[in-house]
């Protein structure tokens, strides 16, 4: 199975191609590269020193360690009123299992709502639009400017939002706008604007050493050898920051549009979720009702080793999933160097083995199109690469060493190390 993995620099400056640069991190691609950070004796005190069996296709309730149906599932959510659902955000397998969680609930009779991670609380004006049918699905990812706030497909994601329209389901944003969160993670709290700190709750509940060592487990070895404690504590701030807001903005929705028994079923990366120590942790102060998590798992780790038991505080229930192959659509690669120069398309990071390396392309190269189409920024990228699929060919045209060139890239996955014959 192809490693998902992105060098720590590029995470610490913010410039990885995602939605948001710790939440792509933490699960997009690299958690669950080993198991080690599946089974801390962290989280929940009544479970952390409990381990409990994962199943493909299965669903395990932690409390009891039974393998249960998704029907039962929805049955055991009765009480719940907040539930977080863990995501790797380019698996397609835990976006079905998200939308299985969603027509479950909604089946069971329950008034289900939805929170994105995917959009800021600031655009909820677009989802509302959605919902109500005002626009055609070319015209909400143009229009409600999906690839601006959200750095993967809208075709991993395009299931959810045509069944919560079709049945009525509302949706609504509960990121914070990732200025500001960077802003956090470069200022900290106490220097935040005005402006900044109005995107924010007023309080954001501190880290705890729990939160570090589970931090640290998201990490290689050799990362973790190079980070400085100022560089993790930033990171560190950053996350709760995000943790907190998310977990806020959705009981806000939920405590302002939800009926007594509604349940807001928010879909966020699973970083923020593992061992309650993220959103939940945040939010639970704020909230009289009961919160629940579940999180889907591969049942093969990186290395091609079987998971079979995961701590029984990982989440209130696990679901396992099949091992990809690989992912659905291509991704280049590469990490752009945002805002900052003259050349915001100038690369800064081109990942190991991504389909850009083999191609040829380098860090200091500047993308000047794809197939004849301008490329001015990261979020240009991002909706111009959309449409190709593997086995596609692209023709790049950069800038190197102040010569411009053409370069052929063929959208190919790795397959066992080996790749296809020109």
């Amino acid at each position: 199975m192809l490693r998902y993995t992105y060098s720590l620099s590029a995470i610490l400056t913010g410039s990885l191609l995602t939605g948001s640069f710790l939440a792509g991190f933490l699960l997009a691609g690299s958690v669950q590269a080993g198991q080690e950070v599946l089974h801390l004796e962290i989280g929940d005190k009544q479970r952390r020193t409990k381990q409990v069996e994962l199943h493909l296709d299965g669903i395990t309730e932690t409390k009891t360690g039974e393998i249960i149906t998704p029907a039962e599932m929805a049955e055991e959510l009765a009480d719940v009123g907040l539930l977080f659902v863990g995501e790797t955000h380019t698996n397609m397998d835990f976006h079905a299992v998200q939308l299985r969680i969603i027509q479950e609930l909604h089946r069971s009779g329950r008034e289900v709502m939805v929170g994105l991670e995917m959009f800021p609380y600031t655009q909820q004006g677009s989802l509302d639009a959605w919902i109500d049918g005002h626009y055609t699905e070319p015209g909400f990812v143009e229009l409600a400017k999906w690839y601006t706030y959200w750095g993967y497909r809208w075709e991993y994601y395009r299931d959810i939002f045509v069944y919560a329209r079709d049945n009525g389901i509302r949706m609504y944003g509960v990121n914070s706008p990732r200025d500001v969160v960077k802003s956090v993670r470069k200022k900290g709290f106490k220097n935040l604007t005005p402006e900044e700190a109005e995107h924010i709750p007023h309080e954001v509940k501190p880290v705890t050493e729990d939160q570090r060592q589970m931090f640290r487990g998201f990490f290689d070895a050799d990362d973790a050898l190079h980070m400085s404690e100022e560089a993790l504590e930033g990171m560190l701030r950053a996350q709760t920051t995000w943790d907190a807001t998310m977990g806020w903005n959705s009981l806000q929705a939920l405590e302002k549009h939800g009926g007594k028994d509604a349940i807001m079923v928010v879909l966020i990366g699973s970083g923020h979720v593992t061992y309650g120590l993220g959103a939940e942790r945040q939010t639970q102060p704020y909230y009289d009702g009961k919160i629940s998590s579940i999180i889907p798992l591969v049942v093969v780790d990186d290395d091609g080793e079987p998971v079979t038991n995961v701590q029984a505080s990982y989440a209130n229930f696990i679901w396992g999933l099949p091992e990809p192959f690989d992912t659905i659509y291509p991704a280049l690669g590469v990490s752009l160097m945002g805002k900052l120069g003259s050349q915001p398309t100038k690369l800064i990071q081109v990942s190991e083995d991504s389909v850009a390396e083999r191609a040829g392309l380098a860090v200091g190269d500047v993308l000047l199109s794809i197939d004849g189409k301008p490329v001015d920024s990261g979020e240009t990228l991002r909706r111009v690469f959309a449409p190709y699929r593997w086995g596609d060919v692209a023709k790049l045209h950069i800038e190197r060493d102040g010569k411009e060139i053409d370069i052929v890239m063929p959208l190919r996955r790795m397959d066992d190390g080996r790749i296809g014959d020109d």
